[in-house]
């Protein structure tokens, strides 16, 4: 229908400019650009007001909806792009909020990482120290122990050649417990001068 007016209407509107080109035609030998003409200025009025009347019912509101509903989705667009950007700008402070406690979270565990890796080898190092010390109190005990029993056996073998000498110098056995008290007796004070020097 819309279709059938705008065609009827265009018609009209070159009908009516023809009409007026032949009477202008007619009256092209006293063409006067200045001289009124009350007929063409009156079917040029007519056709403006009746285009101006079609065009604001049939395609002035469709344009100026269209051109409203651009408008309104621009403006819904540049809303949603703000709210986007403030949503990306929130997102984007609690991602670098949680990198930093991730960040702080692992410098925590190095450095706990490190104090537990000081301390055990700390606890490492005086274990194997008094591991060591242990052993060589041990060692020590044991040389003064193996030194001593040199020392007594060779005092039993120095007393029993001290006494075989003797008895053969004497001529007679000198096997009884008391000589040999007596021989022990002297060696070991013959080690006393040595120790208080």
């Amino acid at each position: 229908m819309r279709r059938t007016l705008a065609t009827l209407s265009l018609s009209f509107a070159s009908a009516m400019s023809l009409l007026a080109q032949e009477e202008h035609a007619a009256s092209a030998e006293s063409a006067n650009l200045l001289d009124p003409k009350v007929g063409l200025m009156f079917w040029t009025l007519i056709i403006f007001v009746f285009l101006l009347v079609v065009l604001s019912k049939f395609a002035y509101k469709p344009l100026l909806a269209a051109v409203e509903a651009r408008e309104a989705a621009l403006e819904k667009a540049l809303g949603d792009a703000k709210r986007d950007r403030d949503a990306a700008a929130l997102l984007l402070a609690e991602q670098q909020k949680a990198l930093a406690e991730a960040r702080a979270e692992m410098q925590k565990a190095l450095n706990d990482g490190r104090a537990a890796a000081e301390t055990l080898r700390a606890e490492m190092l005086e274990k194997v120290k008094a591991e060591g010390a242990d052993m060589l109190d041990r060692t020590r005990r044991e040389m003064q122990a193996e030194k001593e029993k040199a020392v007594a056996e060779l005092r039993r073998e120095a007393v029993d050649l001290a006494i075989s000498g003797a008895s053969k110098v004497i001529g007679r056995n000198l096997d009884s417990a008391t000589d040999r008290a007596l021989v022990e007796s002297f060696l070991s004070g013959l080690d006393a001068p040595k120790g208080t020097r």
